[in-house]
């Protein structure tokens, strides 16, 4: 009898043992499932972190780019013999800056290639004289054309240089005729030939004025190379 009660107490119906089984794999597949979740959470971390720090660089190199593009450079400019006091004229932004110069036209006088010495004047300068110091063999500059030159501008009464082209190794372009140079060039290079040297005396009343109010007050002398002329 007590054999038997002991084989009845260990026997368990089969129901019973499938529930335990079932139970221990739901654990199992609960214990994978939680160690899946803590997996992807790290590789999400890590993903985001990454994201981040790219992000980062991207925002620093953008910064670093935008400065450097928006820095401001020189300009170089040019104190052009401008009817407008306070005009500056720049100079020819077509013109590479390491072209040759100065750029004489075919056939000129070596003498154009060298600065002249330019002195002061004597007297009282009371008009507009132009004295040839070149002869050149171009055609001659006509009201409205745009020439190219190369200049030396000085006091008449003494002879101190005020502006040059040849200081910033860049001829100037201008058109003459139309009021966008004083007077003494506008009259005194119609007529001039490629490939000349001219010395401009030019009184104040065709230059700058001779007021308080003016910059360069008084008489000028410019030497001027007339290196080539285009029909505007």
């Amino acid at each position: 009898m007590s054999g038997q009660v002991k084989d009845r107490a260990n026997a368990q119906p089969a129901d019973k043992r499938s529930t335990k089984a079932e139970r221990r794999e739901a654990r199992i597949a609960a214990a994978k499932a939680a160690r899946r979740r803590k997996l992807l959470a790290a590789t999400g971390g890590t993903f985001l972190g990454v994201v981040l720090l790219i992000g980062l660089a991207f925002l620093v190199f953008r910064d670093n780019g935008t400065d450097q593009s928006t820095a401001s450079t020189p300009n170089a400019s040019a104190t052009a013999p401008a009817e407008d006091p306070n005009a500056a004229p720049t100079a020819d932004p077509n013109t590479p800056a390491n072209a040759e110069f100065p750029p004489l036209p075919a056939g000129a006088d070596p003498a154009l290639k060298t600065k002249p010495q330019v002195t002061k004047g004597s007297g009282d300068l009371k008009e507009l004289k132009v004295t040839p110091l070149v002869e050149g063999k171009g055609p001659a500059v006509k009201s409205g054309d745009t020439v190219t030159v190369n200049y030396v501008g000085v006091k008449y009464a003494t002879g101190e240089e005020f502006d040059s082209s040849w200081s910033r190794s860049q001829a100037y372009p201008t058109q003459i005729g139309v009021g966008a140079v004083i007077p003494g060039w506008d009259q005194g290079l119609v007529g001039v030939k490629v490939g000349s040297r001219v010395q401009l005396d030019i009184p104040a009343s065709l230059a700058y004025g001779d007021g308080p109010d003016s910059r360069l007050p008084g008489p000028l002398r410019f030497v001027v190379d007339v290196l080539g002329v285009s029909a505007s």
